[in-house]
């Protein structure tokens, strides 16, 4: 069983993208997949799912409904656990939001072969504590200047913090063949020169692979449809499908 932390430094670089569509393939190779949004506050996982949740997290961590209620198998094969939307009591973590969700993935971890935490961007502590939570960090960046600093921001602290060596990463919207690689190179070389000198051991970033630039995905989205389930042999859905295989137990 394998907790999954999709994590980004800059939002906007198709983070939920990736994670539901990950999901979706993961589901179509025989595994058992949860999607649990954990940007609690600014959830849009419903959005891109096109799903009208009666019953959020917000619910279970109130106690009004249980979490086998909130729980929602979708129509590609994986279930998710949705956030609510603008609450602002989950813009910082709590001592009580806390104990709510390490008892929410101690409940569902024997159920599932993955569950992909989708977190919200940026490194506030709500973000630091979810990840800190899973055993994998798949890191989404893009190979825009802001979106690597940012990723590289995310990195450093999770390395400083957690004691995190070993992070996956996914190049979305990647322009030509082979950019995927240059960025981790990138991000790595950066690594090796401002954060490993500091560490007890390096830090080291697995490409687990790229997802070019394509115009499909933004039909996808706009037509609230995953896209390896409306065009599986887009350029974008067969890039997705690729991380997915290199996510499966060997």
């Amino acid at each position: 069983m394998t907790i999954t932390a999709i994590t980004s430094g800059k939002g906007g670089v198709g983070k939920t993208f990736v994670a539901a569509n990950l999901a979706a393939a993961l589901a179509r190779a025989g595994q058992r997949v949860l999607v649990l949004d954990a940007d609690l506050g600014l959830a849009n996982l419903d959005v891109m799912l096109n799903l009208y949740p009666k019953i959020t997290l917000h619910d279970v961590f109130t106690g009004k409904h249980t979490l086998d209620e909130a729980i929602v198998p979708v129509t590609s094969g994986f279930s998710v656990l949705l956030a609510g939307s603008g609450m602002v009591e989950y813009s910082r973590m709590t001592p009580e939001i806390r104990e709510q969700l390490q008892r929410v993935i101690a409940e569902v971890e024997p159920r599932f072969d993955h569950v992909l935490l989708d977190t919200g961007a940026g490194i506030s502590d709500v973000v630091l504590y979810t990840v800190s939570l899973a055993g994998d960090v798949l890191v989404v960046v893009t190979p825009e200047p802001t979106s690597l600093t940012d990723a590289y921001a995310t990195i450093k602290v999770l390395a400083q913090s957690q004691g995190r060596r070993r992070f996956n990463l996914v190049v979305n919207q990647t322009r030509k063949i082979g950019e995927g690689r240059a960025v981790r190179q990138q991000l790595q070389q950066v690594i090796d020169r401002y954060v490993n000198p500091a560490l007890d051991s390096p830090v080291r970033l697995d490409l687990l692979g790229e997802v070019p630039s394509d115009p499909s995905v933004r039909e996808s989205v706009q037509r609230r449809h995953l896209l390896t389930e409306l065009m599986p042999g887009a350029p974008a859905a067969l890039g997705v499908a690729a991380v997915a295989t290199r996510m499966l137990p060997a």
